[in-house]
């Protein structure tokens, strides 16, 4: 039983650990829950119940695979945001070169991304646009909006024409989208092979119990079988884990 509280420490060490090195919020979260799986796992050796250990097996791979799905979600959301980045440099490109003052310009781009909304009323009032821009900057996959506060700032204190330089932004903006969505493309393929690989296992098992034998029965009501299903779900884990952060910072880049 030892051994397989030990394999479910490293699947929540895996499966708990963000991707940023920096001491946040969802750090000392993950840290806890790794407290929290520990001190059960202890409970567990305490009690030499096999099936409080299967219980904790199991809900450290929920916990595993619910905190993959929620980093997958998070990057859909930020690559949504940057293409609608995308999308509001060229309209307000658009309208400048159209001729329209700049404060109608970002009136009209908030009718149709509301997270514009305080940059239109800061440019209604005669607040500093820059800095509402980078507020808006601060949500993930709009980070590309502080090129557009620096241009709009760079106008504002040289009289330089603010159409040419967010035509400008909304071209890099766009390259740069083109180029992260063609390298997410790629990395699509090692993701599907990673979760591919990972659930063969459960084929083999289904076709162990088909062709009459009981691996289900070993793994499930025994302790070597409950040490290599612990262990199973942490190198699982594991392993969609590391794939998942090497595309992360691959896609950071």
């Amino acid at each position: 039983m030892i051994l397989a509280v030990l394999a479910l420490a490293a699947v929540s060490a895996a499966l708990l650990v963000p991707h940023r090195p920096v001491l946040s919020p969802p750090v000392r979260r993950g840290r806890a829950g790794l407290l929290v799986v520990g001190c059960c796992g202890a409970v567990a050796v305490w009690l030499h119940g096999q099936s409080l250990t299967l219980v904790l097996i199991v809900a450290a791979g929920l916990v595993g695979v619910g905190r993959l799905l929620a980093r997958t979600r998070a990057a859909r959301g930020a690559a949504d945001q940057e293409r609608r980045v995308v999308e509001l440099c060229e309209a307000l490109a658009g309208e400048l070169r159209a001729g329209q003052p700049p404060l109608r310009g970002v009136e009209h781009c908030a009718d149709t991304w509301p997270e514009l909304a305080p940059v239109a009323a800061a440019a209604r009032l005669g607040a500093d646009v820059p800095v509402a821009l980078r507020r808006v900057a601060d949500r993930s996959g709009a980070e590309r909006l502080r090129d557009l506060a620096a241009a709009w700032q760079v106008s504002a204190g040289s009289g330089a024409g603010l159409a040419a330089a967010a035509t400008r932004v909304a071209e890099s903006v766009r390259h740069q989208h083109s180029t992260r969505a063609l390298v997410a493309g790629e990395l699509a393929s090692a993701r599907a092979t990673a979760w591919l690989v990972a659930l063969l296992p459960v084929v083999s098992l289904a076709m162990g119990a088909g062709m009459g034998g009981d691996p289900w029965g070993y793994l499930l009501d025994t302790g070597p079988g409950l040490v290599c299903l612990a262990a199973g779900v942490a190198l699982a884990l594991t392993g969609l884990a590391w794939v998942d952060r090497i595309a992360a910072q691959v896609q950071s880049r």
